[in-house]
């Protein structure tokens, strides 16, 4: 069993004490500000770009990115940054045309934005949605796998670990978006320095492992002895093609999962919208920034953990009931680091989990008090209750999230399998309903719906269908590949492309149907001018999208 040190402690306890003194601080200072429930939940006017940046990217980064994507690195390579430097490039999209049109039609909340472009039905349906989604999925995969690494690394039971997690969490969320957005400020510093401490470690272990030394070494080894690692687009002969299919990773389904996440979720698009649009896409900005980095913290360390590995090392150790399990290598890592820095990436992992799971339960909180609460159950709610009834959803979330992670099977399905399994049936349709009824004012509520509940049928059409249908005849094209029975299935990436062009197609025939016949829908408020970039903006997209460019030039 592993444990830590008493100044991997000490170094952990300042961490702790450092978030809560700062939280405690904004808390105060800004709470004879706080004077609504918008300013609550959003600190509407109150989060500076830097704030705004860091807070998207603490919200995002996790156990699942930390332990998951390291475990991606371990076995299919640098591939797998595409989910993170797509991200960038999607950041930059979701600035220059999402944010305009949230923040000119006033929209405080997802449901809300549904309500105004469609009707109060759509609107529910969705607030509903998405509180089981954040609740039952998200939250309790953020929490039990973030206790779970824990747990490996400090030796602690994984119950124990859970408790913390959650309490530390609620700590900082009932504070409200303030203190979330100022806090995380100091969770990325953590998360980035003690993430680089690691890489650092895991690259000069490469180096020494071959008679050299230092990162650079390492690196350079590590492109020589596992040069299939560093292949960002697969072949369809690549046994890893079904998780990442060519060049859908570029022009296919990634976009659409990475456009739905960042430009249609809560959880994420609360961070800015309490800004101006100035702020706002100067944050995301920086956020792009971000993102550009993450590889470098949790993709590199598991390819340097596989080379290890194939040289002889962690045998052992990377066998989990008798079989290879490479979301091992993250954890075996962190436990080789000397004493104090172990404490430092103990921190930065721990500071990736609290930080995610307040911002979920914030927006948890968010929709249910003021898309449900103040819509159906109490309409003269005044700003005060509505506060209360945020901070005891946020209590009630947490505590239904403990309760239940532990019997829903998480670590079996792997974390981030988890999270895209049930997420991913209804993004292609959420987001088919968000984009048309952003540009085209035609779109109507029953179209809306097409998307969200025939989309969550094709999906389980397209899932099942290699049961019933030879889909062979599709492999030539690449959206097809055989499993290992030989069955032929599309990829999971293929399938939520095919599923957003069909409800796109949907929504515009029934759509244009309805209109016809005369019905009347109301649009949002949207104008050339509103999508006008600043020099400065225009200047930091472009280093952002050619750094990304040449990423996939060279690691092609």
């Amino acid at each position: 069993m592993q444990t830590l040190a008493t100044k991997d402690y000490i170094v952990f306890f300042f961490y702790f004490l450092l978030i809560v003194s700062y939280g405690l601080w904004i808390y105060r200072k800004k709470k004879k500000e706080q004077a609504s429930s918008k300013d609550y939940f959003l600190a509407e006017g109150s989060l500076t770009w830097w704030a705004i940046g860091a807070s998207l990217i603490a919200s995002n980064i996790s156990a699942e990115q930390f332990i998951g994507m390291s475990g991606s690195g371990f076995k299919m390579g640098l591939a797998i940054a595409s989910y993170e430097w797509m991200a960038a490039a999607t950041l930059i999209i979701v600035a220059v045309f999402f944010m305009p049109v949230y923040l000119k039609n006033k929209i405080s909340t997802m449901p809300q934005y549904l309500n105004k472009r469609y009707n109060g039905n759509v609107a529910m349906i969705m607030a509903v949605f998405w509180l089981l989604l954040y609740v039952f999925v998200n939250l309790t995969s953020i929490l039990y796998l973030g206790a779970l690494a824990i747990s490996s690394i400090s030796g602690l039971d994984i119950t124990v670990c859970m408790v913390f997690l959650a309490f530390f969490a609620v700590m900082i969320t009932l504070g409200g978006m303030k203190v979330i957005g100022y806090t995380d400020v100091i969770q990325v510093f953590f998360l980035i320095l003690g993430g680089l401490v690691t890489t650092y470690l895991a690259l000069d272990l490469v180096a020494k492992e071959f008679g050299s030394s230092g990162v650079i070494n390492g690196f350079k080894l590590m492109t020589t002895h596992a040069n299939d690692h560093f292949h960002m687009i697969f072949e369809k002969t690549n046994p890893n093609y079904m998780d990442l299919p060519g060049l859908s990773v570029l022009i296919g389904g990634m976009l659409i999962i990475n456009l739905n996440y960042w430009g249609c979720n809560q959880y994420i698009t609360q961070r800015a919208l309490g800004a101006d649009l100035k702020t706002a896409r100067s944050g995301i900005l920086f956020a792009a920034f971000l993102k550009l980095l993450m590889p470098v913290i949790v993709v590199l360390p598991g390819i340097a953990a596989f080379v290890l590995y194939q040289n002889g090392h962690f045998q052992t150790e990377m066998l989990q009931d008798g079989t290879l399990n490479p979301d091992r290598a993250y954890p075996i890592l962190l436990n080789l680091l000397p004493v104090g820095l172990k404490g430092l990436s103990f921190a930065a992992l721990t500071a990736a989990i609290v930080a995610s799971l307040a911002g979920k339960a914030n927006s948890i909180a968010t929709i249910f008090t003021l898309d449900v609460y103040k819509t159906k159950l109490n309409v003269d709610a005044d700003e005060k209750k509505l506060v209360n009834i945020g901070k005891k959803a946020i209590i009630v979330a947490m505590l239904i999230a403990v309760v239940v992670a532990p019997f829903l099977g998480i670590d079996k399905k792997g974390g981030f399998q988890y999270i895209q399994e049930y997420t991913g049936f209804v993004s292609p349709g959420v987001f088919a309903m968000f984009i048309l009824g952003f540009f085209w004012k035609k779109t109507t509520s029953n179209a809306a719906l097409f998307a969200t509940i025939g989309g969550f049928m094709l999906s389980l059409v397209f899932k099942f269908m290699p049961l019933f249908v030879d889909l062979s005849f599709l492999n030539p094209m690449g959206f097809s590949v055989p499993n290992a029975n030989g069955v032929y299935e599309i990829p999971f990436i293929d399938r939520m492309g095919f599923v957003f062009l069909i409800s796109v197609a949907g929504m515009a025939i029934i759509s244009l149907y309805e209109t016809r016949k005369g019905l009347q829908t109301h649009g949002l408020e949207v104008d050339k001018s509103m999508f006008k970039m600043s020099a400065g903006f225009t200047v930091g997209m472009l280093i952002v999208l050619s750094v990304i460019a040449a990423f996939y030039t060279i690691f092609w």
